[in-house]
């Protein structure tokens, strides 16, 4: 509805005219009862339709229309306070009276709560409606605390004394709701103070922290508090998150050491105050009287600066030219910088309440230090204790602010409990008394685990969801659970100090804790002074306390997490899509997730302070040290220590070798407005600039890159060429290699190789990978036995179901595939290197899928594997384990000299090919990985440079006048022949050592027909002896018969002929011999072997067998191959025409050469 003047009203009238009457009901001051409060007819049921209008139309419309029309009739200090004040202290029992209390506490409650501005949630409505309210409140809480006529406070304690005073089980949901009530009264109270954003109305003084301390101290609020706390697991169960409220807005903000120190003390330090402030006005006089007008230089002074890009700056004073640094800084003053504007929801949170300080008056901190004591010597345990639970538990009553007050309140109150330990040793010091430290115990309930795990968990949740303020509440804490464990170190009680001992142990151990308080240092990013205060603070007490800890204990373990992301197994080479599909929804979790790998590993202090010593962590305390007009001592001793830390024990003080820092450090020094010269720590400072200004020219000297580098933060490489003078040198790491593969030497059953290779490991003291493997066959027996049960069971049913089909009934399912899983990181590598348990997995006939160099490839039970296999392996395993086998002890042998190493087949060569491309030929195929052995040349040296000689002659021609086509054809002709020759040489790589496993009677069969054979031989051999014999006893005119109806023309060659038996059934034949030896020799063209022993099985049983006997007497040989060295000669222009012929030593027998198959 708009007025007459335009505006619009903040309330809907009809809604105004209702509340007003009500109000009206209510009551009043009457003239004639000289001013007393006179209450209405119905008062109570004006109060209860008061509330049910919040309720239902504030509450359920989210508007504060009611709420503010009952702050326009003053319902609260008009009607409300004054009936309150009706309730005399000296009526203990009024039942009518309480009555009106308590619906005033109803009414007092909600219009007190707290607004809180949620951009989300808040309309026009709110915006109309938060300063008024706002303002309200402020008279409301003036009006509780200095009501004239009662203690309107005091009045609320008794309301909720008839509840308290019931045992928890016998109250009721009306009982603790009254209980609650009041406590919820209290607490808005204690949050209620000035609005920044409202001018102050009053004397403020009136609803200061002080006065509401005052206030509580006065009608017993602290006693209620301290009588709730203290019971809190006993009689109260559910108030435990509003006394954490209540607690958190009385103590934020107040400097413990404030409450501690004597009068006298706290007139000195404020002495002190006063004197520093004082200094800073000299100084600033100071700076100013320098360059200050005088009746000489008043006359007005201008000039102009021309920079390099022929751009011009106008400077104004005096002072620019009597002082070139002071018209520097002009320049630098009248730079802007038209920051990009950011129109998204700011991350820079708004001041935290814990960076506001708050001063209180005298009385008020002797009240405040009352309470706090008691609370610590009776209800901190307690309550502390109870609330860590209920945050653990997430109960109802638990909301987000909850948990951050709790971890803040801890931290105050440790920080008090110090503060108040070093004010009484302080006073018996002075009084020489005796001292008797108390034990720490009073606080015991946040130094246990429990709270360390909900601290570290609350700080990573600050960090993961940038809750910057949480974060913050977090590490307040953090830092004075470490102080109050460094006392308790020093303590003179055993028991704190074993306690303390054990506490540190927990700390430290945890890697993550170390990462995340270096995580906190590195990124800090504008969250604020308060926030830079205490993670300094944090990551300088850490690293202090880790270091002396790690000096006395040199051993010290640490535990540090990793995430090890396997890959699907599944995903392996060789595995089928029905087991791929099983895999993968077996293990979608675990692959969706990534392990967390734990290990063990000794700490190293230096390695760790390293990480400590990087570009943005030095520039988190630049940023700190740039606020040092504002820092104390403690504050400006952190960033000295660090800096030193920087530049001399970690000789990292190329860090620091950069323009803003070096101008920092020397402002600090020289000024302008820099340190006080009286400053305590003033001379720290000096010293430490000085050496990093020495340390800065010095490596300036030894690297001039370095004046270039000034301009820039310091990346890794960059940073270790200036230190060293050189590039750092990368070393990638080669990926591992597999194992050699082995096997058991041949002639042994399956059965014994088992045996062997489980006695080999067991003397090599893997008896761990033994029992792993026992605990695998097992469980893979059980799982393989209950599916073949299964298997039966269903075969049998389908038999009886249809027995017409029962033969057909058989369930031609294979048995799912085992997965082997490794129990640890050990088992898992040695299942990769390990090359005996490798041979021992394929001996069982497990499988591995994936290639040999994958490390993480999967080991599998096939299907094809049964129960009884498993069992039986497993058997073996356990008997070998410690036994040796019977074999190895018989012949007194090391089982691991029975297992050999298998070679690797020998790379594969190029194909050939001439020039021309005409011969492509694939030697895989024609030599294969072991073939025949290289030889040396048969023919002499000197027949060799005959042969180059003659050769050189030939190709030139006599008269030269052969041409390069005749050349070609012969080459080529050449190499045709070589590789008809290269085709009919066979390898004995088809020869393989499991021949040896063989039929015995098979065998037997074999060597019987084999000697049949050698008797044939050896008779043809005599008959063949005899007829040479007379053969040269006839005479050289002799001539020799024709072989197979052929006549030889004989010259000299014809006295090295050859002879060819076929064994068995085969003629007898004479054939001229291309070698220049007598050869007795098979067909060549017979593509057998050279011995029977080199043939295939197949072919030994078909008798398909060339015996080849080579008949020269000892004196003959020598007289032919002289006789011969002319005609080979003459014959080698004719090697292309001739049958290529495999050279093959035999061993000689009594004049001959003999290939048998007893060799």
């Amino acid at each position: 509805m708009e007025l007459e003047d335009g505006k619009r009203e903040p309330v809907d009238p009809e809604v105004r005219a209702y509340i007003y009457s009500i109000v009206s009901a209510v009551g009043g001051t009457g003239a004639d009862e000289s001013g007393r409060y006179v209450l209405g007819d119905d008062v109570l049921g004006c109060l209860k339709d008061l509330k049910r209008w919040l309720k239902l139309y504030d509450e359920r419309l989210n508007r504060l229309d009611v709420a503010r029309c009952l702050a326009e009739a003053n319902l609260v200090t008009g009607d409300l306070l004054p009936i309150i004040a009706l309730w005399k202290e000296d009526e203990v029992e009024s039942a009518f009276k309480s009555k009106l209390a308590l619906a005033c506490l109803e009414l007092l409650v909600p219009l007190t709560w707290p607004l809180e501005k949620d951009d989300l949630e808040m309309t026009v409505n709110h915006h109309r409606h938060f300063p008024y309210l706002q303002r309200s409140h402020l008279f409301y809480k003036r009006g509780i605390l200095n009501h004239d006529a009662a203690k309107i406070l005091r009045t609320a304690v008794r309301v909720a004394l008839p509840s308290m005073s019931l045992s928890r089980g016998d109250r009721s949901s009306r009982d603790e709701g009254i209980i609650k009530l009041v406590l919820y009264f209290i607490r808005n109270i204690a949050i209620i103070s000035q609005p920044p954003n409202l001018p102050v109305e009053g004397d403020e003084e009136e609803v200061s922290r002080s006065a509401t301390i005052n206030a509580f101290h006065q009608q017993d609020v602290f006693a209620l508090v301290l009588t709730i706390a203290s019971n809190i697991n006993e009689d109260f169960d559910t108030q435990d998150a509003v006394l954490i409220e209540i607690l958190y807005h009385l103590v934020k903000g107040v400097d413990p050491e404030q409450l501690f120190s004597s009068d006298e003390e706290r007139q000195e330090k404020k002495s002190l105050e006063l004197r520093d402030l004082l200094q800073k006005e000299a100084g600033m006089n100071r700076e100013y009287a320098r360059t200050a007008p005088t009746r000489h230089n008043r006359f007005g002074t201008m000039i102009w600066v021309k920079r390099n890009d022929n751009k011009v700056s106008t400077l104004s004073g005096q002072d620019t030219i009597t002082n070139s640094q002071k018209a520097l800084h002009k320049m630098d003053a009248s730079k802007k910088w038209n920051r990009p504007k950011y129109h998204g929801k700011s991350s820079q949170p708004e001041k935290s309440d814990f960076d506001v300080k708050t001063s209180l008056k005298p009385l008020a901190v002797e009240h405040l230090r009352v309470f706090v004591e008691e609370f610590l010597d009776s209800g901190f345990n307690p309550l502390f204790d109870h609330m860590r639970k209920a945050i653990e538990r997430q109960a109802d009553r638990i909301l987000n602010a909850h948990s951050k007050q709790f971890f803040y309140l801890i931290g105050w109150f440790l920080r008090a409990e110090r503060t108040r330990r070093r004010a009484q040793l302080k006073k018996h010091m002075e009084s020489k008394q005796d001292f008797e430290a108390d034990s720490f115990a009073l606080v015991a309930s946040v130094l246990n685990q429990e709270t360390f795990i909900g601290l570290n968990r609350f700080m990573q949740l600050g960090i993961d969801n940038k809750e910057w303020e949480e974060l913050h509440a977090g590490m307040l804490c953090f830092t004075q659970i470490l102080l109050i464990i460094q006392e308790m170190t020093v303590s003179p009680l055993e028991e704190d100090q074993e306690i303390a001992e054990n506490i540190q142990n927990r700390i430290f151990y945890e890697e993550t804790t170390h990462d995340r308080v270096i995580g906190i240092l590195r990124d800090y990013k504008e969250q604020g002074f308060g926030y830079l205060d205490a993670c300094t603070d944090l990551a300088y007490t850490f690293l202090r306390m880790l270091e002396a800890y790690s000096r006395q204990n040199v051993d010290l373990q640490v535990r540090s997490r990793r995430r090890d992301r396997r890959k699907k197994a599944a995903q392996a080479n060789g595995q089928s899509k029905v087991e791929q599909n099983a895999q993968d929804e077996e293990d979608e979790e675990e692959i969706r997730q990534a392990d967390i790998v734990s290990r063990e590993r000794k700490f190293d202090f230096t390695r760790f302070s390293a990480r400590f010593i990087t570009q943005k962590v030095v520039d988190t305390f630049v940023k700190f040290t740039n606020y040092y007009r504002d820092l104390n001592y403690e504050q400006l001793k952190r960033a000295h220590r660090y800096f030193y830390r920087v530049a001399f024990k970690q000789e990292m003080g190329v860090l620091l070798f950069r323009l803003d820092i070096i101008a920092l450090f020397n402002k600090m020094i020289k000024g302008p407005e820099g340190l006080p010269v009286k400053n305590e720590i003033y001379k720290d400072w000096e010293e430490l600039t000085r050496q990093i200004f020495k340390k800065l020219i010095k490596k300036t000297e030894q690297r001039p890159e370095l004046i270039i580098e000034l301009l820039f933060s310091k990346i890794n490489t960059s940073l270790f060429y200036l230190q060293h003078g050189y590039e750092k040198e990368i070393t990638k790491k080669s990926k591992p290699k597999p194992p050699a593969r082995l096997e058991v030497k041949p002639g042994r059953s399956h059965e014994d190789q088992v045996n062997i290779v489980v006695a080999a490991l067991s003397l090599e003291d893997k008896n761990q990978l033994l029992w792993w493997m026992d605990q695998v066959l097992e469980k893979a027996a059980n799982e393989r036995k209950s599916w073949e049960d299964e298997a039966a069971a269903r075969q049998l049913m389908q038999s009886e179901s249809n027995p017409d089909h029962a033969d057909n009934s058989a369930d031609t399912s294979k048995a799912p595939t085992i997965f082997v899983s490794p129990n640890n990181d050990n088992c898992k590598t040695a299942m990769f290197k390990d090359n005996k348990l490798r041979l021992l997995l394929e001996l069982m006939g497990f499988e591995r899928l994936g290639g040999d160099d994958e490390i993480g490839a999967t080991w599998i039970i096939p299907s094809a594997i049964s129960s009884e296999e498993l069992s039986k392996f497993r058997g073996l395993v356990k008997k070998y384990e410690n036994e040796i086998p019977i074999e190895c002890q018989e012949q007194e042998i090391d089982p691991r000299d029975l297992i050999r190493r298998i070679n690797k087949p020998a790379p594969a060569r190029r194909d050939i090919s001439d020039e021309s491309g005409e011969f492509d030929i694939d030697l895989d195929a024609l030599f294969p990985a072991g073939g025949p052995t290289a030889r040396k040349s048969d023919h002499p040296d000197e027949r060799k440079k005959k042969r180059r000689k003659r050769h050189s002659k030939e190709m030139d021609g006599e008269d030269g006048s052969e041409d390069e086509a005749a050349r070609e054809a012969r080459r080529k002709a050449r190499a045709k022949a070589n590789l008809e020759k290269q085709k009919k040489v066979k390898s004995e790589l088809f020869v393989h050592a499991s021949d040896d496993e063989s039929d015995e009677e098979r065998d037997r069969e074999f060597f019987a027909q084999e000697e049949e054979r050698r008797k044939k031989q050896a008779q043809t051999v005599s008959t063949l002896i005899a007829l040479a014999i007379g053969q040269e006893e006839g005479g050289k005119s002799k001539k020799r018969k024709e072989n197979n109806g052929e006549d030889i023309v004989a010259s000299k060659r014809r006295r090295n002929s050859s002879l060819i038996i076929n064994s068995d059934d085969g003629p007898l034949s004479w054939h001229e011999s291309s070698s220049p030896h007598q050869q007795i020799s098979r067909d060549i063209t017979t593509d057998t072997p050279f011995s029977s022993q080199d043939l295939p099985d197949e072919h030994s049983k078909k008798g398909q067998t060339g015996d080849v006997i080579d008949v020269t007497s000892d004196v003959d040989m020598k007289g032919i191959d002289r006789e011969n060295e002319v005609e080979q000669e003459e014959e080698e222009d004719d090697d292309d025409d001739d049958e290529p012929v495999a050279v093959v030593h035999r061993r000689r027998l009594g004049g001959f050469v003999i290939d048998s198959d007893s060799e």
